[in-house]
């Protein structure tokens, strides 16, 4: 191989390295971006109970007479009723965190760039 081919190769392999590097932080910024859609699709799920547990207590009160089953709506009702409470306190300390965790990743693609400019300006070598 000449030398010139060497030379386009370690050219070739800078670039790879450097396109992974901005990679892995494409998949980082997904990463969080998948973690907060987990958590609103959890949010979801619970309140979609609490409706459920809400209505089965309404239904229960509504078409019953029976004392015992009007009881178990007011418990169905209540439990509904703290079972979102929950579910709402539940995604915003989750969130928080997210956000929290969010913010002590920090792009550094830039950094790359900037590292590897002050490193061929050492050697003279222009890409």
């Amino acid at each position: 191989m000449s030398e010139q081919e060497q030379e386009e190769i370690r050219k070739l392999k800078k670039k790879i390295k450097k396109q992974e590097k901005k990679n892995s932080e494409i998949r980082d910024l997904t990463a969080i971006q998948r973690t907060i859609f987990a958590n609103e699709r959890t949010l979801m799920a619970y309140l979609r109970t609490a409706i459920a547990l809400i209505a089965g207590g309404f239904a229960a009160i509504k078409f019953s007479e029976r004392t015992y089953m009007q009881l178990l709506g007011l418990f169905l009702m209540a439990l509904g009723l703290l079972l979102a409470i929950y579910s709402f306190a539940r995604y915003l300390v989750k969130q928080k965190n997210i956000k929290s965790q969010r913010k002590c990743n920090s792009h550094t693609s830039q950094h790359y760039d900037t590292v590897h400019e002050k490193e061929t300006s050492n050697y003279g070598n222009i890409d």
